[in-house]
């Protein structure tokens, strides 16, 4: 067996042949290696072992992709109108949702504040009497 650029050459050592790949620099910090192995096709194997092993693969391949529903968003891009259509539904949906969340998380808020403000704290409660008004009387200006 000779020793050829990407063949093993049958030294023990495995990084002999690329040493900077094999050993990870020097740092003080230390890093994840990872380590990438690649499928062997084993000579020893008959022809029919082979093929099986590659149905095996090709079917698993055909697996995943029908799981990641890949032939849906391929007919997708293939009409424009429909994906232009549900964009704008998504956009839509999505505008109206944050809209309303903002509405409640904002009057679950004054209405939060307006309770610390009745409490007459101190220091707090004028703040928040503060804004409390500012906000009523900005709500009072808007009309509808």
């Amino acid at each position: 067996m000779h020793s050829g650029a990407g063949q093993p050459s049958g030294k023990t050592d495995p990084g002999a042949e690329y040493p900077e790949k094999s050993q990870p620099a020097a740092s003080s910090d230390p890093k994840p290696t990872v380590t990438v192995t690649a499928a062997v096709d084993p000579p020893d194997l008959p022809p029919e072992e082979k093929l099986n092993a590659l149905y095996r693969m090709t079917t698993s391949l055909a697996q995943q992709m029908e799981k990641s529903r890949i032939s849906e968003f391929t007919e997708l891009l293939h009409s424009p109108f429909r994906l232009i259509w549900l964009n704008i539904l998504s956009g839509t949906a999505r505008g109206l949702g944050i809209a309303l969340g903002f509405t409640f998380f904002a009057a679950t808020i004054i209405y939060v504040l307006q309770v610390l403000g009745a409490l007459n704290l101190p220091i707090i409660g004028d703040y928040i009497a503060d804004i409390v008004r500012i906000v009523q009387h900005q709500l009072e200006l808007k009309t509808f």
